[in-house]
């Protein structure tokens, strides 16, 4: 036996390494898959839509009668105090008012003395009630918003009596002069009130019709978002979420609040012919640093993300680890001593990149991302 061996020991040599090639040859190969981890760390869900700046107070100038327009000389950018002259108009003279003309006339005057004497007086009430904040935010006993709030109220108050007033003025001038004004009578065109001109609307010189915008004045420094998202996703959005802006030109992320959302919803035909319900949601910046308000001005467009839940800390897993199981339950497959174990979790919350996990796995355990089909439970896998 011992001879035999020896006279055939290469053969046999020869034919046992062949058999080991054979069976390496065909013994299954792990599967490369690609891999992530379970970590801890912050999460959010949000609504992402675009956004458009506008100016938190601004005033549109329109011609106070219908007559010649001088040219407006004021650029944008210029600051104007109240009061200051843009432009001036030549009038024209009006028609000669008939006797029911004139009574309707002497009935919106006295409706307009009406609603200036209760403009006055809510005025009077908005000034008092803000003597009342800023002595209360000088103690820190008020939110400053509340303070800012307060000031709004003052300033839209104001605007609205010189509104109230001009308009008493107009129609005390056409009632006093019923047969029609006189021919090239100036009209100044004033600033309402102080703050920069955003726009010149009706620049050159020339005949124009009364209530024609000739030009918008605000205050650039002092703005706010305006987001029209989907009415769907606006009812889930409440005042005072944590919001992020961005693509607006600079580096990070400028923070705000989401302050009110409208309620009137409007109808809005998207690119694609679609008809979709829009919902104005109004956002106001905390803080801006220096510089940052100047470079955004009134109607910048920006995206802003509108945070509708966050947490600093939470067990989270890639999204495209997941599929459904034979239940329809959410599972990932774990790599568990080189083979890929299904493990059935339980989620919370879902965003772009993440999902919550609740329950199913512990931090670090490593989860095959986007599995393919021929990975089973038990199947041999390797990293790339």
């Amino acid at each position: 036996m011992r001879d035999l061996i020896k006279r055939w020991r290469w053969a046999l040599l020869i034919a046992g390494l062949l058999l080991v090639g054979l069976v390496y040859a065909l013994w299954p190969q792990p599967l490369l898959v690609d891999t992530d981890e379970v970590t801890r760390g912050p999460m959010a869900v949000g609504v992402t839509d675009d956004g458009v700046t506008r100016a938190e107070e601004y005033y549109v100038i329109s011609a106070p009668v219908t007559g010649y327009l001088a040219r407006i000389e004021l650029e944008p950018g210029d600051v104007v105090n109240r009061g200051t002259l843009i432009t001036r108009m030549h009038g024209r003279p009006s028609s000669p008012l008939d006797q029911r003309s004139r009574d309707e006339m002497r009935a919106a005057l006295v409706a307009a003395r009406a609603a200036e004497a209760g403009i006055a007086a809510s005025l009077g009430q908005s000034r008092r009630d803000l003597e009342r904040a800023e002595a209360l935010s000088q103690r820190g006993f008020l939110p400053k918003a509340q303070l800012e709030a307060a000031r709004t109220q003052v300033a839209t108050g104001e605007s609205a009596l010189a509104q109230s007033r001009a308009e008493v003025t107009r129609l005390r001038t056409i009632i006093a002069n019923p047969s029609g004004g006189a021919s090239g009578s100036v009209v100044p065109v004033r600033a309402p009130a102080g703050g920069e001109v955003l726009s010149i609307i009706n620049e050159s010189e020339g005949v124009i019709a009364e209530g024609t915008a000739l030009a918008t004045i605000g205050n650039p420094g002092s703005i706010e978002v305006v987001v029209d998202l989907l009415s769907r996703e606006a009812v889930r959005v409440k005042p005072g979420n944590r919001v992020e802006i961005t693509q607006w030109g600079g580096p990070d992320a400028l923070i705000g609040r989401v302050e009110r959302i409208e309620p009137f919803g409007r109808l809005k035909v998207s690119a694609l012919g679609i008809e979709e319900q829009r919902v104005n949601v109004i956002i106001a910046f905390e803080d801006l640093a220096a510089g940052q308000a100047e470079r955004l001005g009134h109607g910048y467009q920006v995206d802003a993300t509108i945070q509708l839940w966050r947490e600093d800390e939470t067990l989270r897993l890639p999204i495209g680890a997941l599929f459904r199981g034979p239940d329809g339950e959410w599972q990932v497959f774990a790599i568990e001593n080189g083979r890929a174990r299904a493990a059935t979790v339980k989620l919370g919350q879902f965003n772009d990149a993440h999902a919550q996990l609740l329950s199913g796995l512990d931090e670090g355990a490593e989860v095959i991302v986007n599995p393919s089909s021929a990975i089973t439970d038990g199947s041999r896998v390797s990293p790339r």
